[in-house]
């Protein structure tokens, strides 16, 4: 059913993506499909990274050890960008049709009132894409 899985992560913050990551690997493992981790940074140093170079060597790394855990292909793409929350959905959206996902997993958080004035990124793919979004919320 599903044979590229895109994985938006942020590696600063893999704690709060852990069901997601979860769900992905499992729905690969059943489907023996490819994931492909996308993550977004910018040119200026970071907290995980200093360099766009140096974010995505460990996006890369992160995609291998991932890839342990599933038994599947993993993938890593790196996306630059000047403002990666600004971008993000576009990056999202464009990666689906470069790389011919059929599936996005990504974690999303609990429903807040202000998501009828700003939808969350997940609403936006959804609404955005004719493939499968799967959004995973947190425990």
């Amino acid at each position: 059913m599903f044979k590229k899985i895109l994985v938006p992560v942020d590696l600063a913050h893999l704690e709060a993506i852990e069901r997601s990551l979860a769900a992905s690997a499992d729905l690969a493992r059943h489907y023996g499909a490819e994931v492909y981790y996308l993550g977004v940074t910018t040119s200026t140093p970071g907290t995980v990274a200093r360099t766009p170079e140096e974010y995505a060597q460990k996006l890369e790394a992160f995609a291998q050890e991932q890839a342990g855990v599933h038994g599947q292909p993993a993938h890593s793409r790196c996306i630059n960008s000047p403002d990666p929350v600004a971008d993000l959905d576009r990056t999202i959206l464009k990666s689906i049709d470069e790389l011919g996902a059929d599936l996005v997993v990504m974690a999303t958080h609990l429903p807040k009132h202000l998501d009828a004035v700003i939808p969350a990124h997940g609403d936006r793919i959804a609404s955005h894409t004719d493939i499968s979004v799967f959004l995973v919320r947190p425990a």
